[in-house]
Parts: C-alpha cells; structure tokens; sequence
C-alpha cells in the first residue's frame, strides 16, 4: 500500500476505535484533528464507513449501542485497511465489509463447510435475517406453508446448505433458508436465550426441534472409513461393524436426512425407518422418469 493509502486506513482505523470506544464524534473536531477537510471526514463516516450501524444526533456522530466494544485492535485495522483501499480492488465491495463485520461484531454466521449454495435470489432476505439477529428483532415468515413468528439466533451453513436457527415459541428450531418466504421484521425485540446460544455454539448438529426421528443407517465399505473416522452426522452411533457398517442418527427433519443418503448413494441405504427409504426411492423414480 502507498503513503497516501497508509495514512487514509490509519486514519480510519482511529476514527474507528473511538466509535467502538462509544465516543461521539464531530466533523470539526475531526478534521482539526488530522488536518484534513471536513468533506474529508464527511465521505469517511457518510461511505466509507457506510456499512456500520452510525447514528447522527444534532451534529455528532456514534456508533449503534449494540456494537460497542465489540471490535480489537486487528478488526479495526483490517476494516480500516478495506474501507481505505476498497476503490482499488473492486471485489472488496460493501457487501463483502458487511459480512466481516457483521460476521465479527455478533458472530451471526457459523460455517460448517466449504461450498455454498447460489441464493443470490435471497440477498434482501439475508440482509433483513442479519439485521434481525444483530438488534434481537422478531421476524416474521412462512415456512412450509405456515406463517410463523420467529426469534432468529444465527445463520448456519453445512455442507453448502444455508439454515436459520431461531426460537419459535420457546423450542430452538432449524429452518433452510431456501425455503423461507414472505420475511418481515417487527418491532417487537427479545432477549437471547442463554441455553439456546450455547447449544448452538457447542453442538454440532445442524437441525433442532421438538420433533426427532432415530433413523438407522447402513454405509458400505467402499465409505465407511468416512463416518468412522468422524461423525458426519448428528448424534451418530455406530451399532455394527463389519464388512458394512451400521449406524443410527436422530435428526429434526426428514428432508435433511434424505439429502445426506442422496449425496452418498449408492453406498448408504436407510434401513430404520422403512418409509424413509420407500419415499426415497420413490422421490428418485420421479425424478428418473420425469
């Protein structure tokens, strides 16, 4: 990076650290302070600081209550850095700021995996799930055809697959993403359930809910040495183990289950229960003859 480069992240970086630090910040005072313009510090807190939650009362300048003191000093200097050089690169756009803010600022993402799937359809909705998550805001949705009020906790990605974990009334519940329509937010705000946050951050299953169903697997030699080596599936138990290998797994939807033994047909049958494995076949016919 050049010396004018240098100084602009570095000035970012201080303007940024008092905001964290919950300080209120004039134009004038800032200016003076590092002998730039006014339009200087205007186009610093007006874009490129655009992406963070600023409030502006009267003629001074802080940054949202629910974000203070949730930076250290390698975050600020990082976010400086991109917001002072993002011109530069045009991949280092807003929206990527966003998510490493957002991301460090109340961990609203967990990922497990490397792949994603396309739901460039669903920016907006992304966008209000995250800010629903930030402010403790309850949302509002449909979801296999039920309109449904939820208090969201966090946006997960296994495998590929992006879900919301969220309370609806008082049972931490998984929900895919792909499948969420008709989101708004509401006025109404909540206060996070410690236990809830704790299962989410230390399990490492993906799907919560009231229901669960035990589902008995067999997974042939060619992959077993897979599912022994480490459990790739929620609560895994391994019953048998010979030339194949026997396993059970409970899980909170079908549907998530069945894209498990899909991805790793023809060397995983469901043995328990039997209607799993006939609307399996049966969902593989349709899309066979179709």
């Amino acid at each position: 990076m050049n010396t004018k480069h240098d100084k602009i992240a570095t000035r970012l970086a201080i303007i940024l650290t008092k905001l964290n630090n919950g300080e209120r910040l004039s134009i004038d005072s800032l200016a003076d302070e590092f002998n730039v313009a006014k339009r200087t510090i205007q186009r610093d807190l007006n874009e490129r600081f655009s992406y963070l939650p600023i409030k502006k009362e009267n003629s001074y300048y802080f940054l949202e209550e629910y974000c203070l003191g949730k930076l250290n000093y390698g975050d600020i200097k990082s976010f400086a850095s991109l917001s002072g050089i993002k011109n530069l690169y045009p991949n280092l756009d807003d929206s990527f700021i966003v998510d490493l803010l957002n991301s460090k600022i109340n961990q609203t993402y967990l990922i497990k995996g490397y792949e994603y799937e396309d739901l460039s359809s669903k920016t907006k909705l992304f966008e209000l799930i995250n800010i629903a998550i930030i402010t403790n805001q309850t949302i509002n949705l449909t979801y296999n055809d039920k309109q449904r009020a939820l208090n969201p906790y966090k946006l997960i990605n296994t495998d590929g697959i992006w879900y919301l974990s969220a309370d609806e009334n008082n049972q931490l519940k998984t929900y895919t993403v792909s499948k969420i329509s008709n989101l708004t937010t509401t006025s109404k705000t909540f206060k996070p359930n410690k236990e809830f946050e704790d299962i989410i951050t230390q399990n490492q299953d993906t799907w919560f809910s009231e229901d669960a169903t035990e589902v008995t697997l067999q997974i042939d030699k060619k992959v077993k040495e897979y599912f022994i080596r480490r459990e790739l599936l929620p609560h895994q138990k391994i019953i048998k183990q010979d030339d194949n290998l026997i396993l059970t797994t409970t899980v909170s939807y079908e549907d998530e289950i069945l894209k498990i033994v899909r991805y790793w047909m023809p060397h995983i049958k469901i043995l328990q229960p039997t209607y799993l494995q006939d609307k399996l076949l049966k969902d593989l016919k349709t899309y066979i003859d179709s």
